[in-house]
């Protein structure tokens, strides 16, 4: 079993060129790091130049990867004097996550096949549809029916996020301190504090944790 995150960006046509720009160094380095965190290593591509597609071979995985990548993209502004500022967020994508078999690999991720590619890529259809900015896809209908709602309370409350907001949460998926964040963003820690309880992250740690248990005890490596 792995995992496949299929993505694209939110309104991408709209974005100046410089946006663009960022969003995709930002990607890529995002990408560079999550690698690192599987065995084997996972893959990541970007195409089309406003979509993206990664597997992550170990799927319980899978949510943090996506959330590290929505946060990557929902810190990112050009007011670059005022970098310690809430602002409205310029940049945000939608994501699927498919887990299932893995039928067949080419040398791009892009060409290759299997359950999880269709799961993936047709959920990333429908939320396209649905107005949904999250959605999970694996052959289980037990599993997909519970994180259908918890995805969509996710959606509801990141909906809400500013830019600084999901910076904290950014670092914090990283596993950073409030002490270390506020070193890294020149703030105090009351000020992250804040930050933390506005974007929610007692419930975004619930729901990792709550997807990381339901992944291993049906689609863990081996099984």
């Amino acid at each position: 079993m792995i995992a496949v995150l299929s993505a694209d960006l939110l309104s991408s046509t709209s974005y100046s060129s410089k946006l663009l720009e960022r969003v995709i160094n930002v990607l890529n380095k995002e990408f560079r790091k999550l690698e690192k965190l599987t065995e084997p290593t996972s893959e990541f591509r970007i195409y089309r130049g406003d979509s993206f597609q990664g597997i992550v071979y170990e799927p319980e995985k899978a949510l943090l990867f996506a959330l590290r990548i929505k946060t990557a993209i929902n810190r990112l502004h050009l007011n670059d004097l005022e970098s310690n500022r809430a602002f409205k967020r310029e940049a945000d994508l939608r994501m699927a996550i498919g887990i299932g078999t893995y039928d067949f690999k080419r040398d791009s991720i892009l060409e290759s096949n299997g359950q999880a590619f269709q799961f993936s890529g047709r959920s990333l259809d429908e939320i396209k549809k649905d107005n949904r900015k999250l959605k999970l896809k694996t052959p289980q209908e037990d599993v997909n029916n519970e994180f259908d709602a918890s995805f969509f309370l996710f959606d509801t409350l990141s909906d809400k996020w500013s830019t600084a907001s999901a910076e904290v949460i950014y670092y914090l998926l990283q596993g950073f301190k409030e002490t270390e964040i506020a070193t890294e963003l020149g703030i105090s820690q009351s000020a992250v504090n804040q930050r933390k309880k506005a974007a929610g992250w007692d419930a975004i740690e619930a729901l990792l944790l709550r997807y990381k248990t339901v992944m291993n005890q049906h689609f863990a490596n081996g099984k």
